[in-house]
Parts: C-alpha cells; sequence; structure tokens
C-alpha cells in the first residue's frame, strides 16, 4: 500500500494560488467523495486551513494527489504544477507528524493546527473516505503533536493566526485602549480575534447573520451587529478583521469607499480572501492577510527532544504497517503449514498421534526458520516461545 500527498503551503503557494483549492466543511467531504471514487485510491483525507491545502491517499499504485485533487476541484491543474509539493512513504508520513505538531505552520508551533488535522480525518471517515492506513497514520500523527505540546514550550509568542493579528494591530496602531473594532464572522477564529481585541482594550463588535439562543456565542464584553448591517456600523471605526468561510467577499472596494470614515488598518484571516485585494489600494487604508503574520518556520530549529517524540511515533506507526503489510502473508504461511502438516502424516502413517505431531511441527518449524534465517533473532524466539506457552497454559511465562 502506497501513502502520498501533495499539498500547497504558505511557503511554496501565494495566496491567489491557494485560496482557490480552499475548502469549507461541506466542500471538503464533497472533494474527499469524489476522491475515494477514483481508480486504486482505497481512502483520503483533505486538510484545508488558511495557510496549507494537503492531500493525502492511501494506494494500491503510485498516483499524483495534486493532480487528482484539481479534478475533483475542477481546476486546471497547470498552474499548480510547480506549486503542490508531492511526498511520498517515510517523507509524507514525517511531513503529517511535523504539521500535527505545528513544526510546518507559518506561526511556529500554532496551537490551531492540531485541531484542524483532527477535524480532517473526522470529514474524511464521515464521507465514507478514509482507510484503516490513514486512520493510524492521522491518529499516530494527532497523538505525537499532543504530547510534543505537553512536553516542549516550541515558542514564548503568541500561536495562533488571531493572536498574531491582534498582534500586528498593536505594531500599526500602537495601544488598542479606547479603539473601535468590528469582527466579521462568528466562527471558532472570529470570536478568538474578538475576544483577544476585547482583552488588549478595544471596544469590539461582531457580526452575526442570525442568532439561535442557547446555541449562538457571543464572546464576553462584545456587542453584536447583524451582518447584512455591517456597514451601517462601520463608519469611523479604527480597525476591522474579517474571519468568515464565505465564498465571496465580505468587504469590496466600492462597499468601502462609499463609507465617510473607513476604518484604517483591516486585516483579513480568511481564504479565500474576505476583503477584495485592491482594497488595500485605497488612500490611507492598510489591508494585511494571512501571509502578513508569523515569523517564519526557517528562523527555528527543532529540539531535540521533539525529534525523539516524533521518531517515536514514527516507528510506532511503521511497526504497525509492517505488521499489517505481513496479514496476506501469514494467512498463506498458515496454509502452508496446514499443508505441510497433511503431507507429513501421509508419509508417516505408521507413528502415533503425539509422534507425527512432534515430527510434522519439527519439520515445519525448521523450514520456517530456514526461511527467516536472515533477520530471526534470539530475543523474538524467545518472545514467540512466551507467547505460545502462555496461551498453552493460560499465564504467561516468566523468564
Amino acid at each position: 500500500m502506497n501513502i502520498l500527498m501533495s499539498g500547497l503551503d504558505h511557503s511554496q503557494a501565494p495566496i491567489s494560488l491557494r485560496e482557490h483549492l480552499s475548502f469549507t466543511r461541506t466542500q471538503t467531504m464533497e472533494m474527499v467523495r469524489k476522491i475515494r471514487a477514483c481508480p486504486r485510491i482505497s481512502g483520503c483525507v483533505l486538510i484545508s486551513t488558511c495557510n496549507r491545502t494537503e492531500l493525502y491517499v492511501s494506494a494500491s499504485q503510485p498516483v499524483n494527489p495534486g493532480q487528482l485533487l484539481c479534478q475533483a476541484a475542477q481546476a486546471e491543474y497547470a498552474p499548480y504544477q510547480t506549486a503542490f509539493v508531492t511526498r511520498t512513504g517515510d517523507e509524507a508520513v514525517c511531513h503529517l507528524m511535523e504539521v500535527a505538531a505545528g513544526l510546518r505552520s507559518r506561526i511556529w508551533g500554532e496551537d490551531q493546527i492540531i485541531s484542524q488535522v483532527k477535524e480532517a480525518i473526522s470529514l474524511s471517515r464521515e464521507a465514507g473516505a478514509s482507510s484503516s492506513v490513514l486512520e493510524t497514520l492521522f491518529r499516530s500523527a494527532i497523538a505525537a503533536g499532543k504530547e510534543v505540546r505537553t512536553q516542549v514550550r516550541l515558542t514564548a509568542v503568541p500561536t495562533s493566526a488571531a493572536s498574531m493579528a491582534v498582534r500586528l494591530l498593536c505594531q500599526q496602531l500602537g495601544p488598542l485602549t479606547g479603539k473601535r473594532a468590528m469582527v466579521i464572522g462568528n466562527g471558532e477564529m472570529g470570536r478568538l480575534a474578538a475576544s483577544l481585541l476585547r482583552q488588549a482594550g478595544c471596544q469590539v463588535s461582531i457580526t452575526l447573520r442570525t442568532y439561535r439562543h442557547g446555541e449562538t456565542i457571543v464572546p464576553p464584553g462584545c456587542g453584536v451587529i447583524p451582518y447584512e448591517d455591517r456597514f451601517a456600523h462601520m463608519d469611523g471605526l479604527d480597525l476591522l478583521l474579517s474571519a468568515t468561510t464565505s465564498p465571496h467577499y465580505t468587504i469590496a472596494v466600492h462597499q468601502l469607499t462609499a463609507l465617510q470614515s473607513p476604518p484604517s488598518v483591516l486585516v483579513d484571516l480568511s481564504i479565500p480572501r474576505d476583503i477584495q485585494p485592491e482594497v488595500g489600494a485605497l488612500p490611507g487604508i492598510r489591508l494585511f492577510n494571512v501571509d502578513d503574520l508569523g515569523d517564519g518556520v526557517a528562523d527555528h530549529a527543532v529540539p531535540a527532544q521533539v525529534e525523539a517524540i516524533l521518531s517515536a511515533h514514527l516507528e510506532d506507526f511503521h511497526r504497525w504497517l509492517n505488521y499489517k503489510s505481513c496479514l496476506t502473508s501469514m494467512d498463506s504461511l498458515k496454509q502452508a503449514i496446514v499443508d505441510r502438516l497433511l503431507t507429513v502424516r501421509e508419509l508417516e502413517e505408521d507413528l502415533d498421534s503425539s509422534e507425527l505431531i512432534e515430527l510434522s511441527v519439527g519439520k515445519t518449524v525448521d523450514l520456517l526458520m530456514g526461511g527467516l534465517a536472515e533477520r530471526v533473532t534470539a530475543d523474538s524466539l524467545t518472545r514467540c516461545e512466551s507467547k505460545i506457552r502462555a496461551h498453552t497454559t493460560g499465564r504467561p511465562v516468566v523468564s
């Protein structure tokens, strides 16, 4: 079974390319269903975040995951051919573990990526597109990411896009105390940004498309504005941040120029982009997007403790994968042993049952060890003996 992945991320592909292969939850499930139906594909998982789009597949033969993704999304492959990075086997497995640990993020050690990796495998499972190999791989990567976070402090700076956005706003505007701010979007990212702006001293309003009592969460201390009324409340604001999953612009040039006193600083945390890029060319307006955040992965060396954690989980995964790949051979081996025993029985009819068993087992084990001569060790044989004796006596053998 082949494990392959192709990905676009902030280090290789500009936002103008990434946003056309960025997907909502519903779209992600649609993509993996389509890809899973392709010949030779036994499973697929799609990670889609503001900084990366990565498709992981398990396949009976080598395939091009990037090309499969473009076909499923009905996007032309040519513009992405040099932007996609494709990895296979160990390289793909190691990459996913580094992604889950936050080592491949624009924001070094970011916290949100592990929940995004969890969601990716969950959506694939829900869509019926996963496989046992990918389930185990993603479970291993998530476990590795959790262990890194609990045992190693990668950075002392904020580790989410929202927190980095607030830090950027402080750099642009100085102290935020008393500043008037609006956050468009009441998803996880929007709520976190609103809370952090409130903590920084801003007067914050957050937009809502609908309100359901007991279900809609509004960050403490924040005002609420209906999404459709956002421009009526935008005049005179100091700053605006947009973080939605809308396929359309939440702010276009003509809408902003219609205001008498638009916000001077805007931050777009969405992929596809929420704010029309041409807004950044308007006089007196500063526009930032997700590619303006973070301090860069290349500036950080991976601590030895992190490398040890990832290596241990990688080894565990390979041990499982090796065992799984042996299952088919084990079935054939069992049948070969049965056939051998039956042959010995036919040739040695004059022996009693105990002698026949002893002779049959002896000859079969000799043949088995001959086939494994270059790999078998005394320790592995001792473990096998202990397993057999434990099942025979009902209790483990103490060596």
